[in-house]
């Protein structure tokens, strides 16, 4: 994990792209199997998914076709580190886009109680109760089946992103 602090500065709520009013933030829970989380400009969960890469070649191709999927991307906020943040950060920088790269910690401390971070594990069964009532607050899709742990995990970290960006003034109430 890199101990650079994220290009550009969280708090703007405007990138080179033009208003924030109009900009997106995608959340990554970074892996060969990446939770994707995308965020609208009111700040709610607008889309959420998990998608397995077999290699780091499909990864670079992949991140590349994602970005480039969501063209009023105005932040993308990524957990993970090494090789593989690179390629997003890359892709990031030649968009234009504002990159951000957090650990897991980040936006745990803020969105969790302590007790319900006591162990990655129960850090992951918590972060799926989370994610479901952030999908149910933002009125997005609910999960057909499982809701696996690298999505629900990128919702939380889009959620984070939103807060630190000024897409929400302060965390929804959920309920």
């Amino acid at each position: 994990m890199s101990d650079k602090p994220p290009t550009g500065s969280p708090e703007s709520t405007t990138t080179s792209q033009g208003d924030a009013s109009h900009r997106h933030l995608l959340a990554v829970d970074l892996g060969l199997r990446t939770g994707l989380a995308l965020y609208g400009p009111d700040g709610r969960l607008v889309s959420y998914r998990s998608k397995h890469f077999s290699s780091n070649a499909e990864l670079r191709r992949g991140s590349a076709s994602i970005i480039d999927g969501h063209p009023g991307l105005g932040w993308i906020w990524l957990e993970g580190g090494g090789d593989l943040a690179l390629i997003w950060e890359k892709h990031a920088a030649f968009r234009d886009i504002r990159f951000n790269q957090i650990q897991a910690e980040d936006w745990r401390r803020g969105l969790m109680l302590p007790r319900q971070q006591r162990s990655g594990d129960r850090a992951k069964r918590e972060a799926d109760g989370l994610a479901r009532k952030i999908i149910d607050w933002s009125g997005a899709p609910k999960p057909r089946g499982a809701l696996k742990h690298d999505a629900a995990e990128a919702i939380l970290i889009g959620l984070h992103g939103a807060l630190r960006v000024g897409l929400l003034e302060r965390p929804p109430r959920l309920a």
